[in-house]
Order: structure tokens, then C-alpha cells, then sequence
């Protein structure tokens, strides 16, 4: 069960094993298809799944895994679970503790544990390298690691004929991220931004064992309790002393959530109503009535509210681009829509990489442009084609531009890095430096698909943050590190709602002989998996599409390397380009380069 296919990272969606090789290839069969990205997933009615005894292997390493996943599930009996696989002399270093407050270290194991062979007293040692990711809290969050450990040994003896127990463990609970794919589903719930316009997705996780009851009410109480840190700066809260009275109940497609929400009228029950229908297990169905202090004030079905209210904004159908010989062209790919160029002849020349998007009936566009040697950022709005550009002063690099999907589509904003700075601009090109809470050189950023959060890389790590429009011209909150197998980062992107695919190198054959590669990961960085794996060389630019799949396989990204550009199954071909004036044949033809999506 350990090793079964990740459904809990990507919602169904079969990840491309690693593409050997020592060069880019010229033309591979991995494919990213699947159903749509998913807010949620797990079974809502519970599940048998229960973590390993500690008589369920005689091997040490295998045993200090099962270890590793002990504490996995209902929070309640987390320790006793742990004390179980531990000698009787060394219980004493777990003290017992509410639910609540128990903190589960999760870590990633980037390597095989090792073991001594057991002697003739019966005793082994196992070393254990780990990265830490993260502490999971009993809200379901995934907070920062606070740990800097980076190797646990377990000295282990046998007791009688019941195997293996650990004689000196740790004083924290640990838990792997494997036991995390296995005994917990990552569950998305939403918060309102600041003018109640959009919803918020944020990772939590939910154990896979809980009955359908304990799953709505753990749900409600997450909300209640607020956003992470980290999130804070981008959503607001529900009312102050919000809070759940008994548990949810719910029976023949009626669910029935009782509230203390101290002065909530109507408008506020209106929203809260939508917040909890996105929020709750995609399971639940049928009529939601809400009560406040006993009085029922609100019933409205699940579905309908659902459907009539979706937590953002996204028209119209992505189409794929490229940047072919200094000009954006569109791209030709079977069976998806073929997009024209929404900008201008004119103005469709020396062009480096882009980005477009669409807001209200109009088309914005961010062009990163050559001027003898050195690039400057162009922008634009208006009806296709856009036709006026303006743009500042010359630099020695700009990244790729990334629009934030704003709530005023009059007025929007968009981040890019410049020579290693953070800024914003404005639709007229207005270039402002963004205050960033970490130090170090910015090379790439890019904005979720509700415009309320963003990730970076900053000196060669990743990082996730908030963006706050409280203000009117957005800012960003304290930046949260991911934790990833990759290092040097080179590029990133949201390709689902709450998940990120990235570039950078791998180990692989020992520290000193990193690969290029290109990871999966969720927003929190713990549920992580390589995409590609060996691509031959570094990824310079990346682009994903993270709405819902419509024409497109689900988990879509494109990515440049070597001065050319790929999808997951393969290089784009100069034939896929579309609108040349001459074609170049043979050799001769250019090759498509920063390959992106509009959306």
C-alpha cells in the first residue's frame, strides 16, 4: 500500500515516470492526461487503512518506516500508536498530551535508511537522513518546520518474540511523507479575500480514516480557527468567536451545521454558505442548513450553490503560444483550440518571452522585448489586438511577466523579476519595487489562478506567499520556503489549483551529480514527485495551465530548455507553429522558444 500510485498528489492523475537520456529529447511517449484538477479527494465515508503494527516486518529498516508512519490518522491515540513500537525504558521521552496539541514532524527521506546487521545480542542501529518539511497541526495545516535535524539514528532491540522496539526515540512524533500520501487525503478548503469577490484555496489534510461526520465537522472547525500565517495577508476570517456547537450532523442528503456566530446577518450567512459548499469533502451532497445558536437560518443545496457560485473567475478556453523567431505565434496541438495573436503586427517583433491573459473583455499583455542587448518590459490592454505599449527603462534581465488575476479588471497589476528585484507593474508599464520579507536574487515568479497568491524562486529556492489588495495596488505578504529534493531552481508555475510544477536540479548518483529536472508539488511542498527526471538541460522558462482541463489534458505545462520548447510528451516542432509568413524548411527553421498559455 506504501508504494500504490499517489492519487492523493494529483486527484487521479497518472504521473510521468522519469524520461532517461543524457540530452533533450527529441521526442518522448510520457504523457500528463487525467481528469481535472480536484479540490479534494479521499474517501468520505472512511477508510480500514490503518497504519502497520510494529510486528508487521522483522526487518529494522522496514520497521523504523512502519515507525515513521505510527502516528498517522486520529490524533487521540497518535502517541499510544508511537509508544507501541517503542521499549518499555524508553517511553518515558513521549509525554501524553490533548489531541490538539499534538504536532506531527513530518519529514521526506531523500535517501534508503541504513542498517547495522543484528547481533548476537539482538540489537541493530538504523540511521535515517531526512529533510524536514514542515510540522502538521491538528487543524490539518501544514506550518513550517521548526526541527533542523537532518538525520535520526534508532538504536533497536528485540523485546520476547513481539520484534523490534526502538530504545532511545526522539521526543517529537515523527511522520514520513510517504505515511502522509497514505493514511491522509489533501483536502482544500477556501477563505474569502478582502472584498468577499473570490475564494481562497488552502491545503490541508484530512486522515483517510475518519467517518463522513468527523470529516464535515473537522472542516467547519479548520474554518472557524482562521488561515495559516502564511495566507493570512491575502483572505479574512470569519467573524470573531465563530465557532461550531456539538458536531455536524447529516442524514439522508440533509446536512445540519450548528453555529455560534455572534451578530451574522444574512449577507454573512450567504457567504459563509458558499465558503462551506467549496469547502466541505466533494462527497457531500444534498441540502446544507445552517443554523446559528440552534435557529435554522439558511438551507441551501450543496450542488446548485456550487454551480451558481464557482470560487473564481476563469473564461474562455486556454490556448497554447510561443514566442517563433522574435514573434509570438500560436501553437497547433490535435484536438485544442488554436488561438490568434492578440497582439499587433507592429508591436509582434524582438520578443524574448510573454504573458497574456484575459480580464474583463479585455486582453492584457506583458512583453519582455531586445533593445541592443538588453530587455525591457512592454505592456498593454485593450481589445485584440492590443495595439499601444508602453514600457521604461532597459535592463540587463527581466523574467518572464506573470498578470495577477485581479478583482478590478479596470485596474489591473502584474510581478516580474528584474535583474534579481521584484516589481510590480501597472497596465501602462509603471515599474514599482515589491518589499520582499527574505533576501537573496528573485529570478522567477509566478501568480495562482485566483491572483491572490504567488511563488518564487529566490536564490534558487522556492517559496509561496500571499498577496494582499487591501491597500488597492497589491503587495505580498511574508514569503513561506518549500522544502524540495530539487536544488538551484530555475523556474516555476502553478499547474493546479493548489499545486506547483518547478525546475530545477537533482541528486541523483550522489550530491556532486545533479540533473536537470522538472517536479511536481503541492503548495506546502510536502506531497512531491518527479515529472521529468534527466531532461539534458536546464529549464529557463516554464508555463503551466492550472484551471480545469476543457481542452486540455489536465496538469497542462510547457517548459523552454537548450533554446527550444517541450511539453511532457516531447519537443514542439517547428510544423506545430502556426501563422509564418515563409516557413523555413528543413534545419534551417528556428526553434519555437518560451512556450506559454492564454487563459
Amino acid at each position: 500500500m506504501r508504494h500504490r500510485l499517489l492519487t492523493a498528489l494529483l486527484a487521479g492523475v497518472l504521473l510521468p515516470a522519469g524520461l532517461a537520456g543524457c540530452g533533450i529529447p527529441h521526442e518522448t511517449q510520457v504523457q500528463v492526461d487525467g481528469a481535472g484538477p480536484a479540490g479534494q479527494s479521499g474517501a468520505l465515508s472512511g477508510s480500514s487503512d490503518q497504519p502497520p503494527a510494529p510486528t508487521a516486518s522483522n526487518d529494522p529498516k522496514e520497521f523504523i518506516r512502519n515507525y515513521l508512519s505510527a502516528a498517522a490518522g486520529e490524533r487521540d491515540q497518535a502517541v499510544n500508536r508511537v509508544k507501541q513500537f517503542i521499549a518499555p525504558e524508553g517511553q518515558s521521552r513521549l509525554r501524553d498530551r490533548q489531541s490538539s496539541e499534538i504536532e506531527l514532524f513530518v519529514v521526506r527521506l531523500p535517501e534508503e535508511p541504513e542498517a547495522t546487521p543484528p547481533n548476537n545480542e539482538g540489537t541493530s542501529e538504523v540511521r535515517v537522513k531526512v529533510q524536514q518539511l514542515g510540522v502538521l497541526r491538528a487543524d490539518g495545516s501544514l506550518a513550517p518546520p521548526v526541527a533542523s535535524d537532518t538525520e535520526y539514528k534508532f538504536k533497536l532491540r528485540r523485546v520476547g518474540d513481539s520484534g523490534w522496539r526502538i530504545t532511545d526515540p526522539p521526543k517529537v512524533l515523527l511522520l514520513s511523507d510517504e505515511a502522509l500520501y497514505d493514511y491522509y487525503a489533501p483536502h482544500t478548503i477556501y477563505f474569502w479575500n478582502s472584498d468577499q469577490s473570490r475564494l481562497v484555496p488552502d491545503q490541508r489534510y484530512l486522515p483517510q480514516a475518519l467517518p463522513a461526520e468527523r470529516k464535515v465537522t473537522e472542516v467547519i472547525r479548520w474554518l472557524a480557527a482562521g488561515p495559516p500565517d502564511w495566507l493570512s495577508p491575502g483572505v479574512i476570517r470569519l467573524p470573531d468567536n465563530t465557532s461550531l456547537i456539538n458536531n455536524a450532523t447529516g442524514s439522508d442528503g440533509r446536512w445540519e451545521v450548528n453555529l455560534n456566530m455572534p451578530g451574522a446577518k444574512d449577507a454573512q450567512l450567504a457567504h459563509l454558505a458558499t465558503q462551506l459548499a467549496w469547502s466541505l469533502p466533494e462527497q457531500v451532497t444534498g441540502q446544507l442548513d445552517l443554523k446559528i445558536q440552534n435557529q435554522s437560518r439558511l438551507v441551501v443545496d450543496i450542488g446548485q450553490e456550487k454551480s451558481g457560485r464557482p470560487p473564481y473567475p476563469l473564461d474562455g478556453n486556454p490556448e497554447r503560444f510561443c514566442v517563433y523567431d522574435g514573434a509570438i505565434h500560436p501553437l497547433s496541438f490535435p484536438g485544442e483550440p488554436r488561438g490568434t495573436v492578440p497582439v499587433d503586427a507592429a508591436s509582434n517583433r524582438s520578443i524574448v518571452t510573454a504573458a497574456l491573459t484575459r480580464s474583463g473583455g479585455r486582453i492584457l499583455a506583458a512583453l519582455v522585448v531586445t533593445r541592443s542587448g538588453r530587455q525591457q518590459l512592454l505592456v498593454g490592454a485593450g481589445p485584440s489586438p492590443v495595439t499601444v505599449f508602453k514600457g521604461g527603462r532597459e535592463f540587463t534581465s527581466v523574467s518572464r511577466p506573470t498578470w495577477l488575476r485581479s478583482t478590478d479588471p479596470q485596474h489591473p497589476y502584474g510581478l516580474t523579476a528584474v535583474d534579481g528585484v521584484l516589481y510590480r507593474f501597472d497596465e501602462v508599464g509603471n515599474l514599482t519595487r515589491v518589499p520582499l520579507g527574505v533576501d537573496g536574487k528573485v529570478t522567477a515568479v509566478a501568480a495562482s489562478v485566483e491572483g491572490h497568491r504567488v511563488a518564487l524562486v529566490v536564490n534558487g529556492a522556492l517559496y509561496v506567499a500571499a498577496v494582499s489588495t487591501d491597500g488597492g495596488a497589491p503587495s505580498l505578504g511574508q514569503p513561506r520556503r518549500l522544502f524540495t529534493k530539487l536544488t538551484n531552481i530555475t523556474a516555476v508555475d502553478w499547474y493546479a489549483e493548489s499545486r506547483l510544477v518547478f525546475a530545477g536540479s537533482e541528486p541523483r548518483g550522489g550530491t556532486r551529480d545533479p540533473r536537470p529536472a522538472i517536479y511536481g508539488s503541492s503548495v506546502d511542498g510536502a506531497l512531491e514527485k518527479p515529472l521529468e527526471q534527466d531532461i539534458g538541460a536546464q529549464v529557463t522558462r516554464l508555463s503551466a495551465y492550472p484551471g480545469p482541463s476543457g481542452a486540455l489534458p489536465a496538469y497542462s505545462y510547457m517548459y523552454e530548455a537548450n533554446n527550444g520548447a517541450y511539453t511532457p510528451s516531447g519537443i514542439i516542432k517547428p510544423e506545430q507553429v502556426l501563422n509564418l509568413a515563409s516557413p523555413t524548411p528543413g534545419n534551417k527553421a528556428p526553434n519555437p522558444t518560451a512556450p506559454f498559455f492564454l487563459y
